[in-house]
């Protein structure tokens, strides 16, 4: 059997699943992808034949769980049981049911329920086991650090993350990045502690051109229509631009008229092989101010849209070695809200477009 064949009749069985496994109830896309905890457009890639969408091992799990116990649709919204509410009878039927999932997603694959990987398998942020990872973060000018009893090293008090830019975004990233991947080494710096060595890991680089000179020098490196403009002092808006010569399309973020707060920034994503070594790859997520570069990072990390953008992001740009996208991010009494990739107006521009 191809792996072809294998997703068409995993897809049926899902489908299956749903529609006959308990004639009496009605269970629609919108229900199961509540209880599941993931957006409805999944489970359609799911049960869809033509789709390339593969349901990660952990998810099917949770379909193995969902459908081991009538109790699971008792009442709406329907519910996923733990593990250790269902009864014997009912723990051998899920035990046999993901058996059998498994084994249509993948013949060659033997897991047992108690095995289940990371919960983060198949995301944008799980890489393979054991790769070194290195988070790369902008360094926060002397300027701007706070007094000096805390940032000189010769200080008893000193921290060393101080010195650091993006901050928010760097503690979000770090402990979702270490949690997808814990048996690989998760590095932090900044561009002036960089090992050689570390250029050729999975890199991750946290915000724009103007205090990370790592993203500065990778945007050099790569094809993207993408310039993020510099914002070398509070005066300046920065953004970003598209295109080239006369046919730039700026992308700006937008403050309050009165107070001059941030209202919305513009943040951009991308993602290709590392230019430095084709067997790893490169990360940016970068604003034009800090809670844009969050708002990036919780794009993808936040369990309430993550799943629903990163299915976006696989099905959008399937089977391409590079992308972009430039996000707006809403700023709601100085919360950042995270962007929804799929609606529309969240996504500002995308890099390959869609061919026509």
């Amino acid at each position: 059997m191809t792996a072809t064949d294998g997703r068409a009749q995993l897809a049926r069985r899902l489908r299956s699943l749903r529609t006959h496994h308990w004639p009496s109830r009605k269970i629609t896309q919108v229900a199961l992808a509540e209880a599941l905890g993931v957006s409805p457009a999944l489970i359609s890639g799911w049960e869809s034949e033509a789709s390339k969408e593969v349901p990660p091992v952990r998810r099917l799990d949770a379909y193995a769980t969902f459908f081991a116990s009538e109790r699971s649709v008792e009442k709406h919204p329907f519910r996923l049981l733990a593990i250790s509410d269902l009864t014997e009878e009912e723990q051998a039927q899920r035990d046999d049911l993901f058996a059998e999932l498994v084994e249509l997603r993948d013949p060659t694959t033997n897991v047992e329920p108690s095995d289940v990987g990371s919960p983060f398998e198949g995301t944008l942020w799980h890489f393979p086991q054991g790769e070194d990872i290195t988070i790369v973060c902008s360094e926060l000018p002397k300027r701007r650090r706070v007094q000096a009893l805390y940032t000189d090293p010769a200080m008893p008090d000193y921290v060393e993350l101080y010195k650091f830019a993006d901050l928010d975004a760097l503690l979000e990233l770090h402990g979702h990045i270490r949690a997808a991947n814990p048996r690989s080494q998760v590095q932090i710096r900044i561009a002036a502690e960089m090992h050689p060595d570390e250029y050729s890991t999975h890199l991750v680089l946290l915000g724009g051109v103007d205090w990370n000179q790592v993203t500065a020098s990778m945007l050099h490196e790569i094809e993207l229509p993408v310039r993020q403009m510099n914002r070398p002092d509070d005066s300046s808006s920065g953004g970003f631009e598209v295109g080239e010569g006369d046919q730039r399309t700026p992308f700006t973020p937008v403050l309050n008229d009165e107070s001059g707060g941030l209202k919305e920034d513009v943040a951009h994503f991308y993602r290709s092989t590392n230019p430095l070594n084709k067997e790893r790859t490169l990360t940016i997520c970068n604003g034009t101010y800090q809670r844009g570069t969050l708002g990036m990072v919780k794009a993808l990390t936040d369990e309430r849209f993550r799943d629903r953008n990163d299915h976006y992001i696989r099905t959008r740009f399937a089977g391409m070695d590079a992308f972009s996208i430039i996000s707006r991010v809403r700023v709601l009494n100085g919360v950042v809200i995270t962007p929804d990739w799929t609606k529309a107006e969240n996504r500002l521009h995308e890099w390959p477009a869609e061919p026509r």
